[in-house]
């Protein structure tokens, strides 16, 4: 890597590249922390060889202590014995009984059944899968203490291969002393054997072998229990204790351990925050006749929201610290344009622009917009997609090198592939961040390391979420918010109907095209499922074929090649499709000013976040727009809330805010977030009230504690991906 230069003074405009001294880092920032006692390989734990180490790898497990944070997905209570008689269907539970009967039937397939009695009920037991050994053992007078889960059967209440051990040998164990914990698990490892090691583990817990990095000052003022109460609590629950508090995530065990995750994430957003800023930027100076020239060009004066967002944008361009912003405005609320006279503030210095889209459409879509907005000031834009093959290919690369003839490069994540080379890269755009990495976008920034010097960052995400997760979840970026959607445009009506009335929804669409409009229809399987009642997408796009002849219906989804489906995606924009049957690939997707109908189904299945997401589809143009929820009752008391949010509002950030008090299943931040959607314990949605005191809690151990957060962040985010600098 070249050598970093030391930040020119803040005072200096510059326009120009030029040489700096080598920058010297703070040796705090990169300093490794001692490896901390709990730190030691899983397999110096008894019974851990190699073969059991690499399968434990893939859960994530390498040292002691990440078994220990490892967490129950649940609990099941085996501590007391439950009477046959006072079973019920779905009841999970540990009886007790005498074997009656054990026979051998043919019944479509070879089977084990075991009749077991207690003196309240009787109770089968079916074995699919069993050995000549087990069949002696399951002998008519035998006892027998079950665990499994009860369901009705052809015989009345049965279990299905239950855990099962004799009651009258001497040998015979008690019940157990605690709630039984279920851990999420992997091939090869099953839940004894991980209750085996975390007993192993939580030992070293116990004599002190792992620390709790939180200093008691801070845990006093939370009012949380220890590491050490939390962890044994988790792992071991007493009997009677709340399993629909820990079900719910809420018990106070649970909580301390939520609230040192959040924290962990917070210091490494933090730490990464303050290690960029410690690198040097070229300071830009505002953009002037370029910019002047775009704005007179546009068919649209800028809204007051837009004006405080590129304000925002231009005031760090003049910094000589890289720039670290995010804006977040709804969809459609006129963040392209603010992007691109945040560019031209580059370009009129000499340097280059590169804009990365998650997908080769929306690279495509964002191309045009440069193109269109930058050619008639002479400024040609790049476009670098996976399609660019060959000489073509190699031209673009020769000419994004050269830097001079080039100031505007859009693309996908081909833009952070080995063979790219920029010129002089002064700003880095990315689009729609929670669909990357930030190691993603960070080995882009590492790209326009030049002379020194760093790019400056500029995100935009068309995801609004409250501000205080905002703060958590981007706390390594400044954040803009564009709350004004451009006059002229027509909010989209919203109407909630039940899937009896889908004639009526096709009649309306045929309407629509007939009047020359579009519409898509999304959703959210591809294919017919036996176990979830929702309409595939392949089967409805067959339905709709038949029933609306003469009409043009594509399909859309996320098995069909990147190829297919962004050509099927392109010709609907072009036009050429009348109506697009589509899963939930098009959440992010084209701008078709042309489609003024949503139809998406099955919608009380889905989280607010992502049917806000998919409404603003439409409503892009001046004609009116509608979107039609279409559900299957009976409708739950959590979706009716939701579908009713989308009736009332079309606010994104409204619809957020209410997304979080209903703690629907949307996910706020995007499905892809690495980092903070990969938690452990903690959710955002349901641990909201934690973030205003992590973030306190932050201020605390950055400036009193520094010395806790290396060891913090290793337990807490450890090998997995990791924030920070490629």
């Amino acid at each position: 890597m070249p050598e970093r230069a030391s930040r020119p003074p803040s005072d200096t405009v510059v326009c120009t590249p030029g040489s700096a001294p080598a920058h010297v880092r703070n040796p705090a920032a990169v300093a490794k922390p001692e490896v901390p006692p709990e730190l030691r390989p899983v397999t110096t734990l008894k019974g851990v060889g190699d073969a059991l180490a690499f399968k434990l790898a893939k859960l994530g497990i390498e040292a002691v202590q990440d078994l220990l944070f490892l967490l129950p997905n649940r609990y099941e209570d085996r501590t007391r014995i439950v009477p046959i008689g006072s079973l019920r269907a779905g009841d999970r539970a540990v009886v007790e009984g005498e074997v009656q009967l054990a026979e051998v039937v043919f019944r479509k397939r070879r089977q084990l059944l075991v009749r077991i009695a207690d003196g309240s009920g009787f109770l089968t037991l079916r074995f699919f899968y069993f050995t000549a050994a087990q069949q002696a053992q399951l002998v008519r007078g035998a006892k027998l203490r079950c665990f499994g889960e009860a369901r009705r059967g052809s015989l009345g209440l049965e279990i299905v291969h239950p855990e099962y051990r004799r009651a009258d040998v001497t040998d015979a164990q008690r019940t157990e002393d605690s709630l039984t914990p279920v851990y999420p698990t992997t091939e090869g490892v099953q839940q004894g054997r991980l209750r085996i090691l975390t007993a192993q583990a939580l030992a070293a817990v116990e004599n002190r072998h792992v620390r709790d990095w939180l200093p008691p000052t801070l845990l006093a003022d939370l009012e949380l229990p220890s590491l050490v109460e939390a962890l044994t609590y988790v792992h071991r629950p007493p009997p009677g204790a709340d399993v629909e508090l820990l079900a719910a995530g809420a018990h106070p065990a649970q909580r301390r351990l939520a609230f040192e995750e959040l924290l962990a994430h917070q210091l490494s957003l933090r730490l990464l925050r303050r290690e960029i800023q410690a690198d040097p930027a070229w300071p830009l100076a505002p953009p002037g006749e370029l910019a002047a020239r775009l704005r007179t060009n546009l068919a649209f004066a800028l809204t007051g929201a837009q004006e405080r967002a590129l304000a925002d944008v231009l005031a760090d361009l003049a910094k000589p610290s890289p720039m670290l912003r995010l804006v977040q405005g709804d969809v459609g609320s006129g963040k392209t344009v603010v992007a691109a006279l945040a560019a031209l503030a580059a370009v009129e210095c000499g340097f280059q622009v590169a804009l990365m889209a998650p997908t080769e459409l929306l690279a495509e879509q964002h191309h045009q917009n440069f193109d269109r907005w930058l050619r008639p000031l002479r400024l040609p834009v790049a476009l670098l997609s996976g399609k660019l093959t060959g000489r073509a290919r190699q031209a673009t690369l020769d000419a994004i090198r050269a830097g001079a003839d080039v100031p505007v490069v859009v693309g996908t994540h081909a833009l952070f592939q080995e063979g790219v080379r920029f010129g002089k890269l002064a700003l880095v755009i990315v689009d729609e961040q929670h669909r990357f990495g930030v190691h993603q976008r960070m080995a882009l920034r590492e790209k326009g390391l030049a002379d020194g010097r760093f790019p400056h960052q500029l995100i935009m995400t068309a995801t609004p979420i409250p501000r205080t997760l905002a703060m958590t979840a981007y706390a390594d970026l400044d954040v803009s918010v564009i709350d004004e959607l451009p006059p002229g445009r027509t909010p989209v009506k919203t109407v909630v109907l039940p899937e009896a009335r889908r004639d009526e929804i096709v009649q309306r669409i045929r309407a629509a095209c007939a009047e020359g409009r579009q519409a898509y229809w999304v959703c959210p399987l591809i294919e017919e499922s036996d176990e979830l009642e929702y309409q595939a997408a392949e089967a409805t796009h067959a339905a709709l074929t038949g029933a609306l002849p003469g009409l043009r219906v594509g399909l859309a989804h996320g098995r069909m090649t990147p190829a297919k489906k962004e050509a099927v995606m392109a010709a609907f924009k072009r036009g050429e499709i009348d109506l697009l049957v589509a899963t939930t690939v098009i959440e992010v997707g084209v701008d078709v000013p042309n489609a003024t109908l949503m139809v998406i189904e099955n919608a009380e299945r889905m989280g607010l976040a992502q049917l806000h997401q998919l409404r603003g589809r439409v409503g892009r143009g001046a004609a009116e727009s509608s979107c039609v929820l279409l559900y299957r009752a009976p409708l739950s008391n959590p979706a009716r809330e939701r579908l009713q949010v989308m009736r009332e509002t079309n606010d994104g950030f409204e619809v957020s805010r209410r997304d979080l008090e209903l703690r629907g299943p949307g996910e706020l931040l995007g499905t892809r977030q690495t980092g903070l959607m990969t938690m452990k314990v903690a959710e955002l949605s349901r641990d909201a009230d934690l973030l205003p005191r992590v973030q306190a809690a932050a201020e605390v151990m950055l400036d009193r504690h520094p010395d806790n957060i290396g060891h913090l962040l290793r337990r807490w985010i450890g090998a997995r991906e990791r924030y920070g600098k490629v």
